[in-house]
């Protein structure tokens, strides 16, 4: 799962970088524009949001995030514990709140319950879709029991596909998502990687699941028809 990192203290950053990297993949940005930049991409499953930050503030983020319908979970950090920040941040569409300096293990819990209620990774890293088992933590996934054997970035991009079942995730966000920003190969490497994760799955019979929308990208459903 990828986690967003919006915050200006370079080496608060790279903590919290360290404390989460067993649970996510992390990307980081320094100030308020590419905090938004990256953000509208709408590839990461949380972000972590720094109120006080140069060229735009998190409040101002998070508003023009909100206003493009973008819903990422985002947790506020602020070094003062006023009730009135708290109150501004929540109204503007924030959905949680740390208080700096904070330990640890409270933004573990905080972020491991957001990312649950959000209907992500749930107890144990631990993905399911039916009767499918995704283990976050060794990249293995099981279906009745047996092995799914994924390859490259197949174990992702099924994460990826389960984390959003039923709603529609376009190729350039899922290639941003596996690939990143600023890789050299092009979007058609998701329609190789999509085609090669159905002939995995279709063993098992949940290869018509996945819904293809064709020149825009893919849906895990729960009810799934194939192309459309």
């Amino acid at each position: 799962m990828k986690l967003l990192i919006v915050e200006d203290d370079k080496y608060l950053s790279e903590s919290i970088c360290e404390t989460t990297q067993e649970m996510f993949e992390t990307e980081q940005a320094f100030d308020g524009e590419e905090g938004l930049f990256l953000a509208q991409q709408n590839i990461f499953d949380v972000i972590i949001l720094d109120i006080m930050l140069p060229y735009m503030n998190g409040y101002e983020v998070l508003v023009n995030l909100r206003k493009q319908n973008i819903h990422t979970p985002v947790i506020m950090l602020t070094a003062k514990d006023g009730i009135d920040d708290k109150i501004k941040g929540f109204k503007v569409g924030a959905d949680d709140y740390l208080v700096k300096p904070f330990h640890r293990e409270e933004l573990l819990v905080r972020l491991e319950a957001m990312v649950r209620r959000s209907g992500g990774l749930l107890k144990e890293n631990i993905l399911t879709f039916k009767e499918l088992q995704l283990n976050i933590k060794n990249k293995t996934a099981e279906i009745n029991g047996e092995a799914l054997k994924l390859n490259g970035k197949q174990f992702g991009l099924l994460e990826y596909l389960v984390s959003n079942k039923n709603a529609i995730l376009t190729k350039e966000q899922i290639f941003d998502r596996l690939w990143g920003f600023e890789s050299d190969t092009s979007t058609t490497v998701v329609e190789v990687y999509a085609s090669n994760l159905r002939k995995n799955l279709k063993k098992f019979g949940y290869d018509h699941y996945i819904k293809t929308f064709r020149g825009l990208g893919y849906m895990l459903e729960d009810h799934g028809e194939g192309n459309v």
